[in-house]
């Protein structure tokens, strides 16, 4: 299933350009015979995909791959653990982490590390989000038992230096500094705050400056040892690799992990939504950034899909990609019209058990209410007046921009790793389509009125936004009568 958005922070720089938005944001196909002949191609690529192999070893952690035949490949090791499962104190201890992971192993310096998968022709790269930390390598297919390895050294044997964390700290700040630099980070970084205040999907994935600073090396070997554990990791593979091979590998370098906890397994921390707001007013700066959403659901909920389709019948628009008259998105055809805004992005956040499902905007501060009000008489029509031919056509879009999306064994692995952590399998695209294609327009307008209809939404907004409605405005705004 599509990727949930979640800002990604890595060594490689792996930054979100908003996961905002590879996911639900959907590609934009010609309309007429064009848009037929591609949706047709996608179903045949369906038809065409390799097994995904599952295999669980005794310590619990699970194999998983998907073997194209390509020359190169994908690896990774997908942890369910990330700065969910952290508290005020330790905030920022998984991404820290991450960034330690490539400093040397017991056996490997870091110059070594480098050495080694520089000449292997390799790419080695980690990232953490708010419920996953993932550590991967692409490399030549004949070489996935080096890069298993690797993987396995760096995660099970890093020296965690006092000296390379010392180094780490300030690289880290400057990251720090980078994300504060990127407002739509800035902004949906706010929007968790408000909306999961007091709660560890609401802090940021970074942390403070102050936990950087104090983070220690217990802290980093504390959450090893917590949350590393064989049940909480999937070995993920792509491309061209043998999955007995990968067993063989796997219980070779991850057979002893530990699979059971010296006491009871850490508990997913309870995170309830609240609705609210934060604005922070800078008349300096040219652009508003907006951000409004409701409460969504888990990954396994039976609403993703449905709330999945009517964040692609929202759609998204960019002033600089022009089009918007032609677009079927009714949001997209009026602000390119009236000139409502620079760019929007509806988007469809999930988590385990709870999500974000909403709607990115920047504005010339005079169109902010204009704007808003728009956007919120196309959620409204979502509940009401919705048409099959804006489902059909979202749906086609939806399960094409997800086949697209797979196009390569990096994603494609990705994919896997995600899906097993998400649903303890990967669900088939036939299963997935079959999903997509039972809903109808009485579907979306039961379950957008379930979530949208006289709902307290979370508000950020970054820039000058004086002209930006109040909350109550926005609240209201949420209400209509009904037939």
């Amino acid at each position: 299933m599509a990727a949930p958005i979640q800002r990604l922070t890595s060594v490689g720089k792996l930054i979100l350009k908003r996961h905002l938005l590879k996911t639900n944001c959907v590609t934009r196909l010609p309309a007429g015979p064009h848009r037929l002949l591609v949706t047709q191609a996608a179903q045949q690529v369906a038809l065409n995909v390799p097994e995904t192999k599952v295999t669980t070893l005794e310590n619990g952690l699970r194999v998983a791959s998907e073997d194209s035949g390509l020359s190169t490949c994908t690896v990774g090791l997908w942890i369910d653990a990330g700065s969910r499962y952290e508290n005020q104190r330790n905030n920022g201890t998984a991404h820290f982490l991450e960034h330690m992971a490539f400093k040397g192993t017991r056996k490997r310096s870091q110059l070594d590390l480098e050495l080694e998968i520089e000449n292997m022709g390799a790419h080695l790269n980690a990232y953490t989000s708010r419920e996953q930390t993932v550590y991967y390598a692409k490399a030549f297919s004949k070489d996935l038992p080096r890069a298993v390895e690797v993987l396995a050294d760096i995660v099970q044997h890093s020296t965690l230096g006092e000296a390379e964390m010392e180094r780490e700290r300030g690289v880290i700040l400057r990251e720090m500094q980078e994300v504060e630099t990127n407002l739509q980070e800035v902004v949906f970084d706010y929007l968790h705050a408000t909306a999961f205040q007091d709660t560890a999907l609401g802090r940021t994935i970074l942390g403070p400056a102050h936990n950087i600073k104090t983070i220690t090396r217990a802290d980093l070997v504390d959450y090893i040892t917590t949350h590393y554990k064989g049940p909480r990791i999937v070995l993920a593979a792509a491309g061209g690799v043998c999955h007995d091979e990968l067993i063989d590998l796997a219980k070779q370098h991850f057979g002893k992990l530990p699979g059971r906890y010296h006491g009871d397994a850490p508990a997913l921390p309870a995170c309830r939504f609240t609705g609210s707001e934060i604005r922070v007013r800078d008349d300096k700066m040219p652009l508003a950034h907006v951000a409004v959403a409701v409460e969504a659901v888990g990954w396994s909920h039976p609403d993703t899909v449905p709330l999945m389709v009517a964040n692609t019948i929202i759609g998204n628009w960019d002033r600089s990609s022009g089009g918007g008259l032609n677009l079927s998105s009714q949001l997209a055809q009026a602000s390119c019209q009236q000139n409502l805004c620079h760019s929007f992005q509806s988007f469809n956040t999930c988590y385990t058990d709870t999500g974000l499902w909403g709607l990115y905007m920047v504005c010339e501060p005079a169109t902010l209410g204009d704007m808003m009000a728009y956007t919120q008489r196309e959620w409204r029509s979502l509940c009401s007046s919705v048409t099959e031919n804006e489902v059909s056509r979202a749906k086609n879009l939806l399960k094409t921009n997800m086949l697209l999306h797979l196009d390569g064994s990096t994603p494609i692995c990705e994919d896997i790793g995600r899906q097993m952590l998400c649903y303890s399998r990967r669900i088939p695209l036939h299963e997935l389509e079959s999903r997509i294609d039972a809903i109808d327009a009485d579907t979306i307008k039961e379950v957008c009125t379930r979530y949208i209809y006289n709902r307290a939404p979370a508000v950020t907004a970054v820039g000058p936004i004086e002209q930006l409605p109040d909350y109550n405005q926005i609240r209201n705004g949420m209400f209509w009568m009904r037939d």
